[in-house]
């Protein structure tokens, strides 16, 4: 079966983006970078689960960390995936609005 170049590099893009916790962290290091701390307080998430979602954020090459001192800061390694986001909660709110054609 001949498949589509990249089909399966995307099928695992999305299933890193499956998960609401990872898209909230990618939603706020698209505003710009953040350290360990901060994504903690902005999402009040544990400093573990943060950590860990980072993780598999960097592993799969959606974030970058630039070390600055003691300090780690996480950024999008490009802004693709922020359109990739917008584009699909474009989509969920769009699906979720009424159809003003739609018989009452």
């Amino acid at each position: 079966m001949d498949t589509e170049p990249g089909l399966v590099e995307a099928a695992q893009l999305f299933r890193v983006l499956g998960s609401e916790s990872r898209l909230q962290i990618l939603l706020l290091l698209g505003s710009g970078s953040r350290t360990v701390g901060a994504l903690v307080e902005a999402t009040e998430m544990s400093q573990p689960l943060v950590s860990q979602h980072l993780r598999t954020l960097r592993q799969s090459g959606l974030v970058t960390a630039v070390r600055s001192g003691k300090e780690v800061a996480y950024r999008l390694a490009d802004q693709h995936v922020s359109h990739v986001i917008s584009d699909a909660l474009v989509h969920v709110n769009e699906s979720a609005a009424p159809d003003p054609g739609a018989a009452p």
